[in-house]
């Protein structure tokens, strides 16, 4: 349910509020986080803040493995569990006036205001702090360069209003930080050297030994400063610059700071100090010019990525904000990288890669991106392949089955139910490919490295399954489907739809491509592979018309979301999990997951008859949950329930629907407002190698217009009252069906809306 009150104000470009709203700090933090691929941090104050909050800075692909032993270890378990860690804090400004403390939480303050800009890529603030007879105005900016992945700026302003003010700034690089989920404030990093070179101060660090053999990171955190310190400290793990200024009425300082981040991923350690001097010679000092090159490199990216939404603001500040937290996570230079599901903005899920990325993110960096950015995130699924098959190995299973929480591509989550019988995501990692392939017509990847993926997955499902001599099908026991609300479920549809589709889809490209792949598959297996796509149990009632979500679900009480009294919602933050487990309300779309992916393989009939049966049991309590639900609505007229399912995962964060966004934002599923706009509203398919559109204009909006990147073109698609135009911007000609009419698109196509 939609929060009461809204955080921030509703602005096109903006994030912006006037209150800073102590009980909710942390969820103010998270909406105001900001990254530029290598490193990111939620929205914490460059000052001291004593008040409840979640101080946070992280750096992509760095991490800790924590031991899993316990007393009820099983074979099959993995060996540690891995985790995002919070990274040194390079923002930190302690402030003094006449010696006390600018704290937001305990001094009185007035004219508070912060601003997230996602056009330029700036977050900024200030307030107006009252001391005894002293009143000082503070300015904040900051940003990390998109152009200059090592880059981060914080510059501020001061200026006394009122008497005469002592002002101290302690300006830090402060590695003494926790985990929220640590135990016992458990410290990850240990200090290695401190020191000054010319006008910068360097700390590095690195991580603490482990047990597992997991690589030690090494970080250098660099800052110099515009103006030159009264004094220099150091401590175990941080450095700190430290200014006094004596100031009268209208008397201002203006300090910058500026940081260098390098970490052993890039850079040796023993050569990390030497990087940071040249690179602060190469990138310069000239604040200005910077933050210029910022806002031009942010620029570019909202060219091809904004979704242009006329009429109504709400929406269009819920897509860009998605937008630019994606971007501001992933923009696919580094195929060692992935997404993780909370990005830089908190340590829930562990800031691992999951499933998401396959099956939610491919589609949008497939259009809003070069090819090769998708295809960097097949390769990290493909240089993890050996690892998959461990994983396989360890559960006594040919093939490979891919993680569902990883670092490195071992799996390293413990909870059973989820890690090892939500297989399915075997499946997603298979889409993924044909999603690639299909989207693009480069076959390139799919004849060798996919193949490869393709081939040890299918021997994994090949060996998972089990055959039911009673019945004589073929089944899948033991498993948890995409509704996580339901554990150790036996022939889930949606599963064993994916392990054949999986099947059929490497044994065709097998026959198509066996010349030039690099893996061979023998006829005993193609011939098992077969029999087992013929011979797959998948359970039905034909009463219903539905296919069913698994072998016993018809057997709960059955009954809808609307029948549960609304403070009892989120279920999953006030039923115990054995109530939720024995419910037939559904976290997520299962069944419908499945009828999403391989759309051309059902009737319009079989996806309402389903849709209609399971949507009022959904709670939509996954992130991942809402766009699904909004495309097959769209797709089936169902323009209202189309529009709310894009109003939830639009502004899940922004709202905090799912009260859960004070631990970070939902960043994988963000792409589902986007999904939801140009696969449900647009109606754009890509299935069999041609491109088709559909759209209608939701009644609450004037206009909406978006960019997509395909095959070799980039096309421009607006969708008004009266009609919708789509424009070859580049690229060659190209055969487009509009409303199921095959049209040549030369240059401009412009077609009447049409209304279910």
């Amino acid at each position: 349910m939609q929060s009461a009150k809204r955080l921030f104000d509703v602005d096109p470009w903006k994030i912006a509020t006037s209150t800073l709203d102590k009980k909710n700090r942390r969820l103010q933090e998270s909406l105001t986080s900001i990254g530029n691929g290598y490193m990111g941090m939620r929205g914490n104050f460059e000052e001291q803040y004593s008040g409840d909050h979640h101080l946070g800075t992280y750096l992509a692909g760095v991490w800790y493995p924590d031991k899993t032993r316990v007393g009820w270890w099983k074979n099959g378990y993995p060996d540690y569990f891995g985790k995002v860690i919070n990274a040194v804090n390079f923002i930190a400004m302690d402030i003094y006036i006449n010696g006390q403390a600018v704290d937001l939480a305990t001094c009185d303050y007035e004219d508070f205001y912060m601003e997230l800009d996602m056009q330029d890529g700036i977050l900024s603030r200030q307030f107006t702090i009252s001391i005894d007879d002293t009143k000082v105005k503070f300015s904040f900016q900051r940003f990390l360069s998109i152009a200059k992945k090592e880059l981060a700026f914080i510059r501020l302003d001061a200026k006394v209003l009122v008497g005469n003010a002592t002002l101290e700034i302690h300006s830090k690089l402060d590695n003494f930080v926790h985990n929220e989920d640590s135990n016992y404030d458990e410290m990850f990093w240990e200090k290695l050297s401190s020191g000054t070179d010319k006008n910068y101060r360097y700390l590095t660090t690195r991580t603490v030994p482990n047990q597992f053999g997991i690589e030690q990171f090494t970080v250098t955190a660099a800052m110099r400063h515009n103006l030159i310190p009264d004094q220099t400290t150091t401590s175990e793990l941080s450095v700190s610059d430290e200014f006094i200024f004596e100031l009268k009425t209208d008397e201002t300082i203006h300090l910058e700071k500026e940081v260098l981040i390098v970490t052993s991923r890039d850079v040796c350690s023993d050569q990390q100090e030497q990087k940071i001097a040249q690179l602060f010679q190469t990138y310069g000092n000239d604040y200005n010019a910077l933050k210029t090159e910022q806002i031009k490199a942010w620029r570019k990216r909202w060219e091809l990525a904004d979704v242009i939404i006329e009429g109504n603001d709400v929406a269009q500040q819920g897509i860009r904000f998605n937008l630019f937290q994606l971007f501001s996570t992933y923009y696919g230079e580094d195929e060692r990288l992935n997404i993780g599901p909370k990005g830089f903005t908190g340590e829930k899920y562990g800031g691992a890669t999951y499933w998401d990325t396959e099956a939610y993110a491919v589609p949008l960096y497939l259009a809003l991106a070069k090819p090769k950015v998708t295809r960097n995130l097949l390769t990290y699924r493909h240089n993890q392949l050996p690892q998959a098959k461990i994983n396989a190995q360890k559960q006594g299973l040919k093939g490979a089955l891919y993680p569902m929480v990883t670092f490195t591509g071992i799996e390293c989550h413990n909870e059973w139910e989820i890690t090892f019988e939500e297989i399915h995501r075997n499946g997603a990692i298979a889409y993924a490919i044909y999603n690639y392939t299909n989207y693009t017509g480069d076959t390139s990847y799919l004849k060798k490295e996919g193949l490869e993926v393709l081939t040890e997955i299918s021997r994994f499902w090949a060996d998972r399954v089990h055959y039911s001599t009673r019945k004589q099908k073929y089944m899948i026991h033991g498993v948890t489907g995409p509704n996580e609300y339901e554990n150790n479920v036996n022939n889930n549809w949606y599963t064993n739809q994916m392990a054949v589709w999986v099947l059929t889809y490497t044994l065709e490209s097998y026959h198509k491509f066996q010349t030039e792949a690099t893996v061979t598959i023998s006829e005993v297996e193609q011939k098992q592979w077969q029999a087992i796509i013929a011979n797959m149990y998948f359970p039905e009632d034909e009463e219903l018309g539905i296919f069913v979500q698994h072998d016993t679900f018809l057997d709960k009480e059955l009954k809808p979301v609307s029948d549960l009294d609304q403070n009892e919602l989120p279920i999953n933050q006030h039923w115990s999990w054995d109530k939720v487990l024995r419910s037939c309300f559904i976290k997520q779309a299962d069944v419908l997951q499945g009828l999403y992916f391989l759309g051309d393989h059902f009737t319009l009939e079989e996806k309402e008859r389903n849709f209609d049966f399971y949507e009022p049991m959904t709670v939509h309590e996954s992130s991942l949950s809402a766009c699904v639900h909004a495309i097959l609505a769209a797709e089936l007229g169902k323009e209202k329930k189309a529009v709310e399912m894009y109003e939830r995962t639009a502004r899940l964060d922004l709202d905090n629907y799912n009260n859960d966004t004070e631990d970070g934002l939902h960043v994988t599923s963000m792409t589902g407002s986007w999904l939801a706009i140009v696969q449900g509203f647009a109606q754009m398919k890509t299935f069999d190698d041609s491109l088709s559109f559909a759209p209608f204009l939701p009644k609450s909006w004037q206009a909406y217009a978006f960019h997509v990147n395909y095959r070799g073109r980039l096309l421009a698609i607006r969708v008004d009252q009266e009609k919708v135009t789509i424009t070859l911007l580049s690229g060659p000609a190209l055969s487009v069906k509009l409303y199921q009419q095959q049209q040549l698109l030369e240059d401009t196509l412009t077609f009447p809306i049409q209304t279910k």
